[in-house]
Order: structure tokens, then sequence, then C-alpha cells
């Protein structure tokens, strides 16, 4: 009987060894931590003290939906936007003494943790400096009629004034980010350029750098604008087209001719659908390059040859270009043509056919049997994210950063490349933003214009700032579009391709 008993409680012995073995996470076991949060920016950065409540977005990297923002120390209700990016209501009460607050983000465990801090400014007194970013319209025809001018930016309260050459306009305060103002006809009779800026009186305010509003002699010239969709844009997690309908087509869905003021990013499906989208709103015509088409140049049997457009855009090719396309690339541009070259970063190989973006591109640049590198820059084989105000300083006297669709101020990049410059391969090329803390030469540089012939040509290093987040379901996107000065910079990038400023 004794033996039955101990061998019972060995039994019971080695079950609860067993059992507690099953409880006991193992450090090299299956489950994944979460990744430590790291906060990059956020926006606003600022308040006076007493104002109103206001939803905060942080920028960054590793977030998780259960991420939460912390404002001095509280943890408000958080929404998810991306991996890069959270938002927060954070009521007046918050904001209702004057002094710098730390925002951090948290994320729960496994792994997880607080990231790192970055200062909130709540002004003691005083009404903030308005910030002009945009203006909707940014052109008119001289002798039309009246009409309604919306100006976006930053920091509006509701005593700010948009002013006409100086002159004050009747507005209406929509938020702290609109503004609107009725423009009589009698301010568009002749052609010319107005300056339109936001002034907010004191305490505090003051006037906000100018933007340029344009009265044309004639109506503006409508620009064709092509979007590459035969080099695999939607290989794998990619979407870079304007219009996806499963395939994308050659023509977008709903049409062209239905957009209007109000029509919103979401009206096509593409994450470059707000891009085409803001096109079409400015009165230029945007289509696709399908799959299974050819780019040629000088073709008169081919309906959508290069030469029947104004600007290429070609957003993270996957398939290197053939030397007959590569012939055509560049005979575009040395006639005039613009071309929009968006890379992503070294190993962004979407189809795995050996051949990522940067490669692709260097490929088209050293390898067309015309002429080395005919823009006068290569792409780097580099992988990293950042937000930079690192603009070039000049930027007043450029109207890619400082266009009629407003003023280029910081860019992100969520795992994007740099690329070198060389002006002795050609003296038109300038870098126009460059890393954080980078010197501003040939190096480091994370977007640049160039020329070559006739024609222009604007590149970025990444293609997460383009992304709108409207792509195709189960693709995971990093929607850049609205952050930062994105909008504006892509924007003028294509307005000034297609030599409209």
């Amino acid at each position: 009987m004794n033996s039955i008993r101990l061998g019972f409680a060995f039994f019971l012995l080695i079950l609860l060894i067993s059992c507690g073995k099953q409880d006991t996470p193992s450090g090299n076991g299956g489950g994944s931590n979460n990744p430590l949060p790291v906060l990059n920016g956020i926006t606003p950065a600022a308040t006076v003290a007493g104002g109103a409540s206001f939803v905060i977005t942080v920028n960054g990297t590793g977030f998780i939906n259960g991420s939460s923002i912390n404002f001095n120390g509280t943890a408000y209700t958080t929404t998810f936007i991306s991996s890069t990016q959270l938002s927060a209501l954070i009521p007046a009460a918050a904001v209702a003494l004057a002094g710098t607050v730390p925002v951090t983000v948290y994320t729960a465990s496994p792994g997880g943790g607080t990231s790192n801090t970055i200062n909130f400014v709540i002004t003691a007194s005083g009404n903030p400096l308005p910030v002009a970013t945009g203006l909707t319209p940014n052109n008119v025809t001289a002798g039309g009629g009246a009409f309604t001018l919306a100006v976006t930016g930053s920091n509006f309260i509701s005593s700010s004034v948009i002013k006409w050459n100086n002159v004050s306009l009747t507005t209406t305060f929509v938020s702290a980010n609109q503004l609107t103002a009725f423009v009589p006809a009698a301010n568009i009779v002749t052609a010319g350029t107005a300056s339109i800026t936001v002034f907010t009186p004191v305490p505090g305010g003051g006037t906000s750098a100018a933007l340029s509003f344009i009265i044309n002699s004639t109506a503006p010239a409508v620009k064709r604008f092509l979007f590459d969709a035969t080099h695999a844009e939607t290989a794998g997690n990619a979407d870079w087209v304007i219009d996806e309908d499963a395939l994308p087509q050659r023509i977008p869905t709903p049409a062209q001719a239905t957009v209007t003021a109000a029509t919103p990013e979401s009206y096509w499906t593409g994450a470059l659908s707000s891009w085409g989208i803001e096109l079409a709103k400015l009165g230029h015509t945007v289509e696709t390059l399908p799959a299974g088409t050819a780019i040629t140049y000088g073709n008169a049997g081919n309906p959508q040859d290069l030469s029947n457009y104004d600007v290429f855009v070609v957003d993270e090719p996957n398939n290197v270009f053939t030397t007959a396309e590569k012939q055509a690339i560049l005979n575009f541009v040395n006639n005039g043509g613009g071309l929009f070259m968006v890379s992503d970063h070294t190993g962004s190989d979407r189809d795995s056919d050996g051949w990522d973006s940067p490669a692709i591109w260097n490929d088209l640049m050293t390898n067309n049997s015309i002429t080395t590198n005919p823009f006068g820059f290569s792409i780097d084989l580099a992988n990293f994210s950042t937000v930079t105000a690192n603009v070039w300083t000049s930027a007043s006297s450029n109207t890619i950063l400082t266009g009629s669709q407003g003023i280029v101020t910081q860019m992100e990049f969520n795992n994007g490349t740099t690329a070198t410059t060389s002006s002795a391969a050609n003296p038109n090329v300038h870098g126009l933003i460059w890393k954080t803390g980078a010197t501003q030469n040939n190096t480091n540089v994370m977007s640049l214009s160039s020329t070559y012939g006739s024609g222009r040509v604007f590149f970025v290093g990444d293609s997460s700032p383009i992304d709108d987040g409207t792509g195709a379901s189960g693709n995971t996107l990093f929607p850049g579009w609205s952050s930062y000065s994105h909008k504006p910079l892509f924007l003028n990038a294509s307005l000034w391709l297609a030599k409209l400023q």
C-alpha cells in the first residue's frame, strides 16, 4: 500500500512539474514582444494657455493598436492610425496653465515600454502666429466672377483674417487649420499675382508668410500626367497607382469629370489616389499606363506614347526597364517632359525578381546606351526612417519648396533611401531636403531636382510620404500624404515638372 501511495505521489509531482513548464514563458519561446515606440514629431507642437480642446497627432515608429499617447503624464484615449502615427483628443483642462509638458507614447508589455519625450509648449498669453501653407483655388482667369478662397495652415483663431495684397477680406473661421474668405470680382480684373497672407491681431498674433495667388490672362493650361503601372507597382504589399479597380486601368473611375472641390481622396482606390484627385481638382488630367502596355516615345501608333503627356510618374518600379524603355524615358525628358522618380529603401524587392527600385533607377541612369548619369545623381543603398526639417536654406527662391501649393518645412521617411548628387555630371542637379543634421551638400539627399535637355526631373527616396492609405484591401500602407509638408511638396513638384511654376 505504501508503494502505491509513493507511486501516486511521484506521479503528481511529475504532473505539477510538467504543468509548471507549460505555464512558464521561455526566453526563446514563440511569443513575440511588442516594439518599443519611438517618437519623432508632434502636431501641433504648441498652443496658448486657456485654449480649446484639440487633437494631437504623434509621428514615429513602432506604434501598435493599443499604444497610448501620454500628455503631461496622463494617458488619453488614443486612435491608432498606423504603425507610424497616432492621435488623441487633448481636453482644454490639460492646457489651462502655461508651461512645457512632456509627450510620450506608451505600449504595454510584453516588450513595449515608454518612448522618448518631445516637449509640448503652452504659451502664457497672446495669440499664436498664423501659418499659411495652401490656397484653394490657387489661380483664376482674369475677368472672372467672385469666388470663395480657402486658406489652409495652422494656428488660426476666430479673429484671424485673410488679406489680399494686405487688404482684409471678409473671413470665415472654419477651424484652426482653415479659413475661407469671399473674393470680389473686382480683385481679379487684370492678370497678375496677388499676395495672400493671414493676419491675427494682438496680443501676440502677427502676419503669416505670403502665398502667391495667380490671376491668369487666359485659362490655365491643362497638363497631362501619366502614372506608370507596367513595372509591378502593385506587387506584394505595394499599391503605387491612382486607381486600382482590381487591375489598374487607363482611365480612373468614377470619371474625372465628376471630381469637385469636395471630392474625397477615397473617390478612387489606390495609394496615390489623393495625388490624382488633387491634380484633377487643379484642372489637369491623369491616366494610368496599364500593365502589359509599352513605354514608348515617338511611336504614333501608341495612344499612350510619352509624347502625348507632360509628366511621367513612376513610383517604386519593381521590374528593370528594357533598353527600349530606357531610351524612351530619356528621350521624353530630353525633349521637354517631366519625370517624377520615386524610390524606396534597398531590399524593397516586392516581387522577388532580384531587382528593387534603387537598383532599377540606377540601372536606368548608368546602363541606357545613351549617356551615363544624365540627371547627375545616383541612389544610395540605404534604409532609414526619420523626420527632417533640413530643407534647402534658399527654399524661398525655389518653386518646389515655396510654390503655389504651399511651403515645405518638413518631411518624414518610413524606410527610405537617399541620393548622392554630382554637379560634375549635371550642373543643374540640386538637393532640396537632407537628413536631419546633414550638411546641405551632395550627400544624404532625401529629395532633389534636376534637368536634362529641355526637360525636368524630381526625385524622392521613399514612397511612404506619397501614400494616402487608400490602397487595396489587405495591404499594409504607411499613409503620409496629409502629414508634414508632403502634399505641398509633391503638388509643387508636379506643377514644376509640368512647367507651370
